[in-house]
């Protein structure tokens, strides 16, 4: 199961760019609102999650998180407690988390970070403590998987499909939604 948390002041091709991707995959993607199960994209369109974040488990069905980014959505997210526990989980037990545009800030806030390769929307490197900045839009090193933004969305969903299941498996997907390199 993979955790995709949305918070109100998401940005929407961040978060579904990736869910549709991790689905076509054939990957069991669960959408978690943040305090409610409708909460509304930083351009103001409403989504409903499969569940709230009061309703998830963190055990050994958890293969991902992802942390979609935008304003406020990325600071609605950081706040969360249930948020900060699925990191700290994910850290203490080796499962995978993505983080796309301001949203790598959290992990890097946590120290998590520190001597990894990563990267994120422009002007938040200073937040990234002890990362190495990547030039990459996309880069994935140990658990951690960040993308620079928006623009990267479908890059950052193909890549956590071969953190999942392999290239063969992303590179299908890249070919059968015409996905050029």
């Amino acid at each position: 199961m993979i955790y995709v948390f949305l918070a109100d002041g998401f940005e929407e091709t961040e978060a579904i760019a990736p869910i549709d991707i991790l689905r076509r995959a054939e990957l069991d993607v669960v959408t978690v609102g943040i305090n409610d199960d409708c909460v509304k994209s930083s351009h103001g369109i409403a989504m409903l999650c499969d569940i709230t974040d009061m309703q998830v488990e963190l055990d050994e069905r958890l293969q991902m998180i992802v942390l979609p980014g935008g304003m406020p959505g990325t600071l609605n997210l950081e706040k969360n407690a249930v948020v900060q526990s699925a990191v700290d989980y994910c850290v203490k037990n080796g499962v995978p988390v993505g983080a796309i545009c301001a949203a790598p800030s959290i992990l890097g806030k946590k120290g998590v970070l520190s001597g990894k390769e990563a990267i994120c929307f422009p002007g938040y490197e200073k937040y990234l403590t002890g990362a190495k900045i990547s030039d990459k839009k996309v880069v994935t090193d140990g658990i951690f998987t960040t993308a620079a933004g928006a623009g990267a969305a479908i890059e950052f969903g193909l890549e956590l499909v071969r953190v999942l299941k392999g290239k063969d498996a992303s590179e299908h997907i890249r070919a059968a939604i015409q996905c050029v390199n």
